[in-house]
């Protein structure tokens, strides 16, 4: 699987984030095994597919087949409310759920918002954050 998606992004300009992103997409994660392929096939240092893959909240480095949702906690959210929220989130989550915190899903005048999947939504409260977390 590895061996086709480098392939399939050969001779690419910037191919490591589209690379990262459908591995993770395949295999549920981005190991360092795979960082490690991906380094020698983009003649990167081992470092810099490590930085990168650490860097990103997407990427994770063991498969997790649990739903996840991301809430994002940066400054414009905060001045929202999203602060109240995350107990909200953190107790119908329990351990079904993983919560994951991201800086900017890009609705800041909209906050609070969170991302499951590719669908994002905004203006959250703790009944809307609630239900969306029970659902996911």
């Amino acid at each position: 699987m590895l061996d086709e998606i480098l392939t399939r992004h050969a001779n690419r300009e910037g191919a490591l984030l589209p690379i990262l992103h459908d591995v993770q997409h395949a295999l549920g994660c981005v190991s360092e095994a795979a960082e490690a392929v991906i380094a020698k096939a983009l003649n990167l240092s081992r470092a810099e597919v490590h930085g990168v893959v650490s860097f990103y909240p997407d990427f994770t480095a063991a498969p997790d087949p649990r739903p996840c949702v991301q809430l994002c906690r940066a400054e414009a959210c905060q001045s929202r409310g999203v602060e109240a929220l995350v107990p909200v989130a953190e107790a119908a989550a329990g351990d079904r759920v993983r919560l994951a915190t991201v800086y900017c899903l890009g609705l800041c005048s909209v906050g609070p918002s969170a991302r499951v999947g590719d669908k994002l939504h905004a203006r959250l409260d703790a009944d809307r954050l609630r239900e969306l977390v029970e659902q996911a």
